[in-house]
């Protein structure tokens, strides 16, 4: 019986990939190595969202109690300039921030609640890195005024996965805002 150089290649060839394809070794590691990827992207999305909500959460918390300052006159009384105030607040921040002093911080009066409106703090049209456009300022105004304190920072994201992630800014960063606005109480200047 003569049998063709072919077939003799495919059956030596058919027997070893048979085996490999019943063959279940490694199999655990192949697919550790296909779901651990999206497995680590969705832990490192869940710390990344937890630290940013944790910092905008301590940055509202700092601003809220430094106001209260400005609601009693304490610090007008004391002259106050953006600079102490910025301090002021990176005293409460419990060096969560890395530069606490890249804070963007405007205190000012308005006539009325009504009249108080935000304007982006940052410019709108920005491919790269964003300039801030809110001119810093403390004017925090006389007893019985209406305060507005905006306190604004720029939160660095370290995982940086398309357009669904945490950066909302062009250099990768998020904007964190603070703002409070109330009637300070009628103190005397």
């Amino acid at each position: 019986m003569t049998h063709s150089l072919a077939s003799l290649i495919g059956r030596s060839l058919a027997a070893p990939l048979a085996r490999f394809w019943r063959d279940e070794s490694g199999v655990t590691a192949i697919e550790f190595g296909i779901l651990a990827t999206p497995f680590f992207a969705i832990i490192g999305a869940i710390l990344e969202t937890s630290v940013v909500f944790l910092a905008s959460s301590v940055l509202d918390s700092a601003v809220l109690d430094a106001s209260r300052q400005i609601r009693t006159g304490q610090l007008q009384a004391q002259n106050y300039t953006v600079s102490q105030f910025e301090d002021l607040i990176c005293s409460r921040l419990y060096g969560l921030f890395q530069d606490c002093h890249a804070l963007q911080v405007r205190v000012s009066t308005v006539s009325n609640f009504s009249s108080a409106t935000l304007d982006s703090p940052l410019a709108t049209t920005c491919t790269t890195s964003c300039a801030w456009v809110m001119p810093e300022e403390f004017k925090a105004g006389p007893g019985s005024s209406t305060v507005i304190v905006q306190v604004y920072y720029k939160w660095p994201i370290i995982l940086r996965m398309g357009a669904s992630a945490a950066n909302d800014q062009p250099d990768g960063t998020r904007l964190l805002g603070a703002v409070q606005v109330f009637r300070s109480e009628p103190f005397s200047s």
